[in-house]
């Protein structure tokens, strides 16, 4: 007698009197638990279903919710084996981003792993080597200023470090043009993907927002090739975010020191605690410096922790 396994977990339930049978649920679904039949939306698969909820915004009529209830166990691999990998780049890519959106990072790493041992590109890195192109060449470009293809500008990734820039020159010199150091865009924590390919292998500067303007020479003294975070303690909500965020970089971008730049205040050593939390979630261990700078912009202390 074949026994199914079992638990209870979040999933994605439809109520049947509301569903109209529009399909808008299904692309936003990539892992294809949901499939229209008989002119409604079915669950087809506990399985499939990761009840993260990204179906529900696409439902016009409020037909569908998550709910608490007994179900098979969410199988990543089996997933990507027998629906993702099928669909072709388009949908692995749309799945890896959608792990991502939600900070799935346990998902999203099986994920990655099933595409190494099955040696199956991640769409999502040639989507930003494309992205990067695209970029360098738009800056080459003519009547380009005010234009965008597609997104949002504010969180669209580009990387800068094969257009151009160069160290930041030390301000001691005066007659030296002082240069960015920037080494991609965009830079604040909630709007990056951990997996961005300027994150590989790096050296994270993890700065607060009020750092580079109380450091005259900040390019020079702490950005020159390093990627970099910033974030604010105080202000920004959703640290738990911050905390996966900088977990993933840890463990699948594998980078190899975080320098954290805080200033004296108090509350700017909030930095450090979410630092702290992600190294305890992460499996990598990394070297991590704290610096603290004064509000006139000296560096007060510079020590590894």
């Amino acid at each position: 007698m074949l026994t199914t396994t079992t638990m209870k977990r979040q999933i994605i339930t439809i109520d049947e009197t509301k569903c109209t049978g529009c399909g808008d649920c299904i692309p936003g679904c990539p892992e294809g638990a949901l499939q229209v039949i008989d002119g409604k939306a079915r669950l087809v698969s506990d399985l499939f279903c990761d009840g993260l909820g990204a179906c529900i915004g696409h439902c016009p009529t409020g037909a569908m919710t998550i709910e608490t209830r007994e179900a098979e166990p969410y199988d990543e691999k089996r997933v990507m084996h027998e629906s993702i990998v099928k669909g072709g780049p388009n949908v692995i890519a749309a799945h890896l981003s959608h792990l991502i959106e939600h900070n799935e990072n346990v998902y999203l790493q099986q994920a990655l792993d099933y595409l190494e041992e099955q040696g199956i590109a991640n769409p999502l890195q040639d989507v930003a080597r494309s992205e990067n192109r695209q970029s360098a060449d738009s800056l080459h470009a003519p009547h380009h200023h005010g234009a965008h293809i597609g997104g949002c500008p504010g969180s669209k990734m580009m990387d800068f470090r094969d257009s151009g820039n160069r160290p930041h020159a030390s301000t001691a010199d005066p007659a030296a043009a002082p240069v960015s150091a920037l080494r991609q865009w965009p830079i604040q924590l909630h709007l990056v993907s951990p997996q961005a390919p300027y994150f590989q292998g790096s050296d994270l500067l993890f700065a607060a927002d009020c750092a580079a303007f109380a450091v005259g020479d900040f390019h020079g003294k702490f950005m020159s090739g390093k990627s970099l975070a910033i974030a604010c303690p105080k202000l920004d909500s959703e640290m738990d975010i911050y905390v996966d965020k900088l977990a993933a970089m840890i463990d699948l971008s594998h980078i190899n020191t975080i320098t954290v730049a805080i200033m004296e205040v108090p509350c700017c050593g909030g930095l450090m605690s979410i630092v702290s939390e992600a190294l305890q979630k992460a499996s990598r261990k990394v070297p991590v410096k704290k610096v603290v700078i004064s509000l006139k912009g000296e560096v007060l202390s510079e020590e590894w922790v």
